[in-house]
């Protein structure tokens, strides 16, 4: 994989910013867009799988195809059906006090947007947002991780054959390049990844005023109520948790649960990770954690919460893999972590989870209170009023009840984070007006107000504005 060198950046930036202000691209051109994508993504899910897989050291192909190939050719298809209707001028009401005038909001392209993805996801998290951005008629320069090459390698590839260069391009590069990236005057810059980096990705777009997206991540929460199905439970967030090898964003990281339902509930952890992932496939379908620095901060967290004394629980016997398997870390629950525990301090992005008893639902949602806001916030319960008390109280960035992870797959609902999880929004409509300006058009008819209401005020010009600020406006 050969870099993209910093003085390239702007030549880039420079070459899409002309041909946007030469000509915005059309419905017409949006759509055909979407179009090609859409073709030459799916004839190429396969050469991606194997990309993914080797940049990971091990990813099964079907978890590919779920949280990569399903998710972006189900946001292509969802953005084509309802673009036309999107991109339509929105009437709004003048008010009596301009009659005779017409109002309308038009959604314009805002030009050249920056897309900076991340490694956990390295397709699904680079073309949605640029589905989006195409969606809504701008240019676009993506940065892949340098973690995924290989991904990053076929991501170029697919973006080249789609458009031209001059309409979309990928740079590649690590962390100076980013730095360079992010210091673009670009229209929107969107950038997925950790808190820490998005501080430095927000910094740098403020210097000229760069709007941005941030999705973030942070300690999302799976709250699992005294009334709650437990087994249902247990395996919907054991398959939330440990898709990918846990290495999602919006993941449950922990668990608050009621005391009565504590040991139970990690026996069952048990029972569906041996059952889905163990030794009777080949772990087939349990991904590696994607290079020695992460499994070394996994093992750091495992070995504080042993240093502090929690109690460890092995959710699934690895000794059976295979030696070839690079990079398996084994699930692990830790029962009771205290507060500054590490693993309690830090988002674990791994198949590390915390489980965490509580006695009423008052001190679950204190708990959760007491921490920044999460991504995701996931309710297990059958007690609706339950459920309503937790929903008035926790502002998340996107909740799931009885289940875990699939909020994300919804198209039609936004996703996004608040505070530390992340600003801003994307996915169907959202994403569309992310990347567009809402631009304001009044359509004036005589006579104008402008030409009754003007200095000197005074005789029938000052009734006219003591009249005018008298009467509610409608």
């Amino acid at each position: 994989m050969q870099d993209s060198h910093p003085s390239q950046l702007q030549t880039s930036f420079e070459l899409l910013r002309a041909a946007w202000l030469e000509q915005r691209p059309s419905y017409e051109q949006r759509r055909d867009d979407l179009k090609r994508l859409r073709r030459l993504f799916r004839e190429r899910l396969d050469d991606m799988s194997k990309a993914v897989s080797a940049d990971f050291g091990h990813r099964s192909v079907h978890e590919t195809l779920l949280g990569e190939g399903s998710v972006v050719l189900s946001e292509i298809d969802h953005t084509l059906a309802r673009l036309k209707a999107w991109m339509k001028p929105e009437r709004r009401a003048a008010g009596w006090k301009l009659w005779p005038a017409k109002a309308e909001v038009r959604y314009v392209p805002l030009g050249v947007v920056g897309i900076i993805s991340p490694w956990n996801y390295p397709v699904n998290l680079a073309l949605a947002p640029l589905v989006a951005a195409i969606g809504a008629g701008n240019h676009v320069m993506l940065k892949p991780s340098e973690h995924t090459p290989r991904t990053s390698v076929f991501l170029r590839a697919l973006i080249a054959d789609v458009f031209p260069d001059t309409r979309a391009t990928v740079v590649l590069g690590g962390a100076d390049l980013s730095a360079a990236f992010s210091a673009l005057p670009f229209d929107h810059l969107f950038f997925t990844g950790s808190t820490a980096v998005g501080r430095k990705v927000m910094a740098a777009a403020a210097q000229n005023l760069t709007p941005v997206t941030l999705e973030l991540g942070g300690k999302s929460p799976a709250i699992v109520g005294e009334t709650a199905d437990l087994r249902r439970a247990a395996n919907r967030i054991a398959t939330g948790k440990f898709f990918n090898a846990g290495q999602t964003c919006i993941a449950p990281d922990y668990v608050l649960i009621h005391e009565s339902k504590r040991d139970a509930f990690v026996t069952l952890l048990k029972q569906h990770m041996a059952e889905r992932y163990g030794a009777g496939n080949g772990y087939q379908d349990y991904t590696s954690i994607i290079n020695e620095a992460q499994h070394s901060r996994l093992a750091n967290l495992v070995a504080d919460a042993q240093a502090r004394g929690h109690e460890l629980v092995s959710l699934l016997d690895m000794k059976q893999a295979a030696p070839s398997r690079v990079r398996m870390f084994e699930p692990t629950a830790v029962l009771e972590p205290d507060r500054g525990s590490a693993v309690m301090r830090e988002e674990i992005f791994g198949p590390i989870l915390p489980v965490i008893s509580y006695r009423t639902t008052d001190e679950a949602i204190g708990y959760v209170l007491g921490r920044d806001r999460p991504l995701a916030l996931y309710c297990f319960s059958a007690d609706k009023a339950e459920i309503e008390a937790i929903l008035a109280r926790i502002v998340a960035g996107g909740v799931c009840i009885n289940d875990t992870l699939y909020q994300f797959a919804c198209n039609d609902m936004p996703f996004g984070g608040v505070g530390a999880s992340g600003m801003g929004h994307y996915h169907g409509r959202e994403g569309f007006l992310t990347f567009s300006k809402s631009m304001s058009v009044l359509r004036k008819y005589d006579p104008a107000p402008s030409d009754l209401i003007t200095p000197p005020y005074k005789g029938l010009t000052d009734k006219l504005v003591r009249f005018i600020t008298w009467i509610p406006g409608r």
